[in-house]
């Protein structure tokens, strides 16, 4: 491949100097961040850092004061006044005035972008099966026998092949996230991202969905996963960023980061929590 080809991929997701408050709080700082396409983007940091915040302002749940972000080359929640270019076309810098998209095209932008919460966030009145299959029947991706087969494969992919008529009561906790992330699939996303997806799960519980992760990583899907299991980050990242009070402070290969920290912020944090 040419690097003029290389250089023609847009970037899975770009976020470009993101700032956020809540009130008088700076929660982002001028965040800058690219993730290549395929890769596994690991993000760390101490409680209130900024994690899970960056992670909702990618998908547009919250909206950047200062700063946008794009994913695979579309501007996300906003487009430039006098911007119509053609979908997957790259924003072209500086030029017009952001305007806020409708809720119904913010709408169709995160049905692209899959999410996984901490706390599952299933309905409780759909048995599993129908929890995998609602999204893309309500996105039209899909009939409602076509979602449910697709369904029934990715219960299958993630081991629930056998639960497909439960409630998400009448499953553990490791087995609902198991369902999220199947539900997150359900749409064909072109990234996935991960808000703590192991922090609301009993110990015992936490290695059956991080095994389903490992799998999503090694398929060449692009993955950006919060996560405070450094082990697990040390496995399955390709690259390790590390925030701290809405900054990132360093990032690199998981072996220069957990191993040979350069900052001191890092350092201090690795040795609080290896």
């Amino acid at each position: 491949m040419s690097a003029d080809v290389v250089e023609a991929v847009p970037a899975a997701v770009e976020v470009h100097d993101v700032h956020k408050w809540y009130g008088a709080h700076r929660v982002l700082d001028g965040i800058d961040l690219t993730v290549r396409p395929g890769e596994v983007t690991v993000i760390l940091g101490p409680s209130g850092s900024g994690k899970s915040t960056l992670l909702r302002v990618v998908n547009h749940l919250e909206k950047p004061d200062i700063g946008h972000v794009s994913v695979g080359g579309e501007l996300i929640g906003v487009r430039r006044q006098g911007d119509r270019r053609k979908r997957g076309t790259p924003p072209a810098e500086g030029r017009g005035r952001l305007k806020e998209l409708s809720e119904r095209e913010i709408l169709a932008q995160r049905s692209r972008i899959g999410f996984v919460f901490q706390n599952f966030n299933l309905f409780p009145h759909l048995t599993v099966l129908d929890n995998v299959a609602a999204a893309p029947v309500a996105t039209g991706k899909l009939s409602r026998s076509a979602a449910r087969e697709l369904a029934r494969a990715l219960l299958d992919r993630v081991g629930l092949g056998d639960r497909t008529g439960a409630y998400p009561r009448q499953l553990s906790g490791g087995q609902q996230q198991r369902v999220a992330i199947a539900r997150a699939l359900a749409l064909r996303p072109g990234i996935i991202l991960f808000d703590e997806p192991t922090s609301a799960l009993d110990p015992e519980l936490v290695g059956e969905v991080l095994a389903v992760i490992k799998d999503l990583a090694t398929s060449g899907t692009t993955l950006v996963i919060v996560t405070h299991e450094i082990g697990f980050a040390r496995e399955v990242a390709d690259r390790i960023v590390f925030i701290d009070a809405g900054r990132i402070v360093e990032q690199g290969p998981p072996g220069e980061v957990l191993d040979r920290p350069r900052h001191e912020r890092t350092r201090d944090f690795l040795a609080r929590v290896l």
